[in-house]
């Protein structure tokens, strides 16, 4: 990494602060990679793949749509359900996870010596 100014130092700073306040916590890198890997997903699959309970989801899917990282779509149906999918904004975010992803691998094997099964 290049040595920053003060200047250029504290933009960064506030630059990974706010990425990380977009993206912080349990559930949201677990919502956003469902969503990644499976495009479409409706409210109820969430809860299930997840393994997160309807109330937190509910949460996190409002903190990511203000942040626009999903859409949400109500669909005509009855009973009425509701779709989530990213957006082509979340999806500038894929090298980031995937930079994340990788570091996770390599600090697993530096701390555990083998990597996750």
């Amino acid at each position: 990494m290049e040595h920053l100014d003060e200047k250029a130092c504290k933009s960064a700073g506030m630059a990974v602060r706010d990425t990380l306040e977009v993206i912080n916590g349990k559930w949201k890198l677990l919502i956003l990679l469902t969503l990644y890997k499976g495009g479409k997903r409706r409210f109820r699959e969430l809860v299930k793949e997840i393994n997160i309970s309807p109330r937190v989801l509910s949460k996190e899917l409002q903190e990511l749509e203000r942040n626009k990282l999903i859409s949400r779509t109500v669909c005509d149906t009855r009973p009425v359900t509701v779709e989530y999918e990213l957006t082509l904004y979340c999806k500038t975010l894929s090298g980031v996870i995937t930079a994340m992803k990788e570091w996770g691998e390599q600090h697993r094997v530096e701390i555990f010596g083998k990597k996750a099964e």
